[in-house]
């Protein structure tokens, strides 16, 4: 495996020089900046890559090439999308970048409720709570058909949160759910947030499964041409939030889209904290069910709660069992299978990895 670090360039406070210390020989990156939907140019990949290049690392993954929101939910004549999307992927393999790391989640990426949780020792972590989630849904989006999304008693804390909150809580609450949408880009507010939702209305489990294949239909053989690999990352939290479906969060999720287009180049990105937030999910079991298609895994671990809450862990404390996993990608590779004996080389190349802990 190659450990690599991901940096988001201008937007980062933690300069190369800093990565440089942590032993990564890697650098997981992409163009914040642009807006979804346009050409990525290949000159400013090139300076990207001169960058990171000249700082002693390699730019091993793009995290992300974002997916349009018209794409996920089928609206309207796609082929310009489409065309722009195919054409930052030939940039990309211009410059020797041939490893892309998506994510199919409707409007919003990863989404916590805390981004500073206490943990022991003094440290911090990202946290997604259900109270406050459930408070968020119910009573600052007014959507009340949440309430079926959760038990009883996780409304009851979630009343009593939103009537003691002041202000400035709901302001914070709201911050940290939209801090998963990377770069340059204006969050929602409430009101906004509803806009976006309306935009959503109708779109169930199988009719953005459909948009996700007609995805798959258009961009998988310009991947193969390229000789580029593309790999999913799975929902994060792997649950429907916002009304809205999630379609990447279990074995069953990754079995159906390996299988929609069959191609090494359709590929997966092995989270083990987001598939592991998933009470369901034995981790290292679809990690060997699908190793001969993981292309990037991110090494992170977390702890759940009954109550549908989850925190990232340190990765030999929480839920997922974190050295088996990591046997299972080293015997991808080409290395000792848990019996000790040697196995073939099955894949081109090595699955990079990024590792994650709480900070």
């Amino acid at each position: 495996m190659i450990e690599s670090w991901r940096w988001y360039g201008e937007f980062d406070s933690i300069p190369l020089s800093d990565v440089a210390q942590t032993g990564a020989r890697g650098i997981v990156s992409a163009l914040h900046a642009i807006p979804y939907g346009e050409v990525w140019p290949q000159d400013a990949i090139a300076a990207r890559k001169d960058v990171i290049t000249q700082a002693g690392f390699d730019w091993v993954v793009v995290e992300s090439l974002p997916i349009h929101e018209r794409i996920k939910r089928g609206d309207g004549d796609l082929s310009t999308l489409f065309g722009n999307y195919r054409q930052s992927m030939a940039n990309l393999a211009a410059q020797g970048v041939k490893t892309i790391c998506y994510n199919f989640m409707p409007l919003l990426d990863w989404t916590r409720t805390d981004l500073a949780a206490p943990v022991a020792g003094g440290a911090t972590c990202l946290r997604f709570e259900a109270t406050r989630m459930a408070a968020f849904e119910v009573h600052m989006l007014g959507r009340r058909e949440a309430e079926d999304d959760y038990p009883s008693y996780v409304l009851a804390k979630a009343a009593a949160w939103f009537q003691a909150a002041s202000e400035a809580d709901r302001a914070k609450l709201l911050a940290a759910i939209m801090a998963g949408i990377p770069g340059a880009f204006d969050r929602y507010d409430v009101a906004g947030l509803k806009t976006a939702l309306a935009d959503y209305d109708g779109i169930g489990r199988d009719a953005l499964r459909a948009n996700y294949k007609r995805f798959l239909d258009e961009i998988i053989p310009t991947a193969e041409a390229l000789g580029m690999r593309l790999c999913v990352h799975p929902d994060d939290p792997p649950r429907n939030i916002l009304g809205l479906p999630r379609i990447v969060s279990d074995g069953e999720d990754l079995d159906w889209i390996l299988n929609a287009y069959d191609s090494p180049a359709n590929g997966v990105t092995l989270c083990a904290g987001s598939l592991g937030a998933n009470p369901v999910n034995d981790v290292p079991a679809i990690a060997a069910k699908v190793a001969d298609r993981i292309h990037f895994a991110h090494l992170r671990n977390v702890r759940k709660d009954p109550d549908g809450s989850f925190e990232e862990a340190a990765h030999l404390d929480g839920d997922t069992d974190m050295v088996a996993l990591i046997r299972v990608l080293l015997a991808e590779e080409g290395g000792a299978d848990r019996r000790g004996a040697t196995i073939t080389r099955s894949r081109s190349g090595p699955i990079m990895a990024i590792t994650c802990c709480p900070i």
